[in-house]
């Protein structure tokens, strides 16, 4: 059978533009094409894989055909609640709990996409994605026959019967980006539970600066922490401008039967909230086991002070899916019209089989209040309008895959997660302002496709300041997660310290993240050299366009167990693309251990190179008629190249380093002259500053340009400038011959977000 042409199935064979992708495939697997997948060569050619079986059960699994020497690169659960990245090349490499998977073909139809590199222009990007259908949510897993194996749960044992045919959507192109983009909006358009990234309105932090206070205080935080904070950033001139409060401002208690377990963070799972209100350290003059009543005296006034000393513009504050990580606490006055229940986690084989989290099994001991679906909304619309009178503007939730072991007698884990979040959303929407949420431990694919609305989602674990295996892991990890969750949301790539050995490091992989960017440093303990590369004075960052993703030459590498590969990360800014290179060898997922280890104590240098190209949509941005040149200034060295056409620079990175590069498309002027603005040199995201762009030629040639914030502006220019002005006065100016830099310093503005008319005259 032959869908739209370019996928079949036929003589055992699954091929996509003749290439074959599986062999073996079994009898009962069956092909359902796409409808409206879109058009063109690069977007889509798409269809679901199904399977026909008459057998019941809330967990099957079904071999679907054999993977055989080809590269691929997936994201899988490595543990119950984030996911990482794994690059292999046969069906037995696939893990457990893959949720992604592109596999690497060559194009045996010579499908070309026009690209000047005629090898990299003949590869095709085939897409897997598993997906849910009606009460079941299925994930991609390898046997030790090297077959591709759908598993497919219910997660009640009730829940039985499935159809099987929309089990996994499979597409190919040429254009990974454009591939996988538009395969996430078919299968939008096929479930109706979901909504693209680019449909969702976005929460104005992701363009402030801000602080979160969960590595700074753990669950010790207080309302005089958050004052001593908020002072010690002011002093240094870099002021937030959001808050989270995170875990530590509830009430919560634990049952009398209760086990405690406390991780290295402080936070106790067995606790369970008490109360929709803040604990007495929110309060003025508050006292465990007496909480004011007067409102004015609770969290309101905190967040108030706060909001008015510190001209902060948000506070979100953290809360649990469940209430909290054990959930709600039955049986008490406050929370019994929520009607609470104990269940007990039944987690997945599959999660079983990779890394089962400690936190995970002390609350299936201790078990979850689970708040009666029906009253869900109930629960959460009391907790965010009374956040909400409180002044409070967002909420980060937590805990969310907890939902898919808890869906026995609720129909299953897909309709329980399903109900929640349209309960949470409807609530985010009715109490807050804004889009004002963010999703955190939520990496399950029963979140991803029935979140409508969220659009700000945690891309892997945590930053832990004290295991310096974690650092390079992270960046790596949140990089390769965003190739999918950046379809769903903008990513958000967690909290980290200005003042610790590796933060230029996690600095300049926010910078081109694309993310909110958000500290966690103790009061005192702040690195304002590293701020202030990602913060203006105003509060404000220099945010590029997209989420932050792998260059296309880093898809099937593996920059952190082969010894050899760098991590590219591309961006986009209104006029600029920008590119983190990063050395990431020596730590990360192990299959045998099935935990994170770090395999090489002592990685090695490594050389390899960067091109303009690797920006993938930088074409978008230049001017028209651009020939393809491009300077590229590099912010660690502080140099200027420029890079013809097709030309490529060589980066040597050592262990544990980084190098963030501008990449500006040259414009050739009608007098010979050529330019390229650079932006705010000193700055992580230089090109994020430039805000508009235009050339003028009559007698003589003009560049006008806006540019955002102040310190040191640069451009490349081929001959030295006139004269340049700034907002109608004359500016003095540096040229270098050599290399081209021309360079001005830009005052502090009075204005927030305030732009500089700057005129170039050549």
């Amino acid at each position: 059978m032959t869908v739209g042409g370019r996928i079949s199935v036929s003589e055992g064979k699954l091929t996509v533009f003749g290439n074959c992708i599986l062999h073996d495939v079994h009898d009962n697997v069956v092909i359902t094409p796409a409808s409206g997948s879109g058009s063109g060569d690069s977007i889509i050619n798409g269809a679901f894989i199904g399977v026909r079986s008459d057998q019941k059960g809330s967990r099957r699994v079904f071999p679907i055909g054999k993977l055989h020497e080809l590269r691929f690169m997936c994201v899988f659960r490595h543990n119950f609640w984030w996911m990482t990245q794994w690059m292999g090349s046969s069906g037995k490499d696939i893990p457990f709990e893959t949720q992604f998977l592109v596999v690497e073909l060559r194009d045996d139809t010579h499908l070309n996409d026009g690209s000047e590199d005629e090898a990299e222009g003949s590869v095709l990007y085939a897409i897997f994605l598993p997906i849910l259908e009606d009460d079941f949510r299925a994930v991609l897993q390898g046997n030790e026959q090297n077959e591709m194996e759908i598993c497919l749960e219910s997660g009640d044992p009730a829940v039985d019967k499935f159809e099987g045919s929309h089990l996994v959507f499979v597409a190919a192109g040429s254009d990974p980006y454009d591939v996988i983009t538009n395969s996430v909006k078919t299968v939008e358009k096929h479930l109706q539970t979901l909504s693209h990234r680019e449909k969702k309105k976005m929460p104005d932090i992701l363009n402030w600066f801000g602080w979160c206070t969960w590595d700074a205080f753990y669950t010790n935080v207080s309302a005089d922490g958050l004052k001593q904070g908020l002072e010690s950033f002011e002093k240094g001139g870099t002021p937030p401008k959001f808050v989270i409060i995170d875990d530590g401002w509830q009430r919560v208690g634990m049952d009398p039967t209760g086990i405690e377990y406390r991780s290295d963070s402080s936070a106790n799972f067995a606790n369970r909230l008490i109360d929709i209100k803040e604990n007495p350290k929110f309060q003025k003059n508050g006292k465990e086991g007496h909480r004011a009543d007067d409102p004015a005296m609770g969290l309101r006034c905190v967040v108030s002070e706060m909001k008015d000393r510190h001209s902060l513009k948000y506070v979100y504050v953290w809360h649990a899916i469940t209430g909290y990580w054990g959930g709600v606490k039955p049986g008490i006055t406050e929370m019994e019209h929520y009607e609470p229940q104990i269940v007990y986690p039944i987690s997945s084989p599959g999660v079983q089989s990779n890394n089962y989290s400690d936190v995970l099994e002390s609350i299936t001991i201790n078990g979850v209040g689970l708040v009666n679906p029906d009253k869900v909304f109930d629960f959460y619309n009391d907790l965010h309008s009374y956040l909400a009178s409180a002044g409070v503007d967002g909420v980060k939730v937590d805990v969310q895959t907890i939902l898919e072991t808890l869906g026995a007698g609720h129909g299953g884990r897909v309709k329980l997660t399903r109900k929640y979040h349209q309960a949470l959303e409807e609530s985010i929407s009715r109490n807050f302002q804004e889009n004002a949420i963010i999703a955190c431990m939520c990496h399950n694919t029963d979140t991803l496709y029935s979140a409508k609305s969220t659009a700000v989602m945690r891309a892997s674990d945590d930053f832990f300041p004290r295991d310096p295996a974690s650092h390079t892991i992270h960046i790596a990890s949140v990089a390769y997660n965003t190739i999918f969750v950046g379809e769903f949301t903008q990513p958000d790539w967690d909290m980290f310290h200005s003042l610790h050995p590796m933060a230029e490091y996690h600095g300049a992989a926010r910078a081109v993240g694309g993310c909110a960017i958000y500290v966690s440093d103790k009061p005192g303990q702040h690195d304002f050299n590293v701020l202030k590369k990602l913060v203006l004075p105003d509060g404000s960052v220099l945010r590029a366009k997209l989420p932050g993703r792998p260059t296309r030459d880093c898809l099937f590498s593996d920059p952190v167990r082969d010894g050899k590969s760098h991590l590219k990360i591309w961006n986009l800014n209104d006029f600029t693309g920008v590119i983190g290179v990063f050395n990431c060898q020596g730590a990360g997922w192990c299959g045998v251990r099935k935990k994170m280890v770090s395999h090489d104590e002592q990685p090695s240098t490594i050389t390899g190179f960067i091109r303009a190209r690797d920006v993938d949509y930088l074409p978008e941005v230049a001017e028209d008629g651009w020939t393809g040149d491009t300077i590229l200034y590099s912010h660690r060295a502080g140099e200027v190249a420029y890079l013809p056409r097709n030309a490529s620079m060589s980066v040597t990175l050592k262990p544990r380093e980084y190098e963030v590069f501008t990449v500006v498309p040259v414009a050739a002027l009608s007098i010979g002259a050529k330019f390229a603005p650079i932006g705010l040199i000193k700055m992580f995201n230089s090109g994020g500053a430039v805000k508009e762009l235009k050339y003028e030629s009559e007698k003589s040639t003009t560049i006008s340009l806006k540019v955002r914030g102040c310190g040191l502006f640069g451009a490349y220019s081929s001959t030295q400038p006139r004269r340049i002005v700034v907002d109608s006065q004359e500016a003095e100016f540096e040229y270098d011959v050599e290399s081209g830099l021309v360079t001005l310093a830009l005052r502090v503005p009075e204005e927030e977000l305030y732009l500089w008319n700057i005129v170039i005259e050549l």
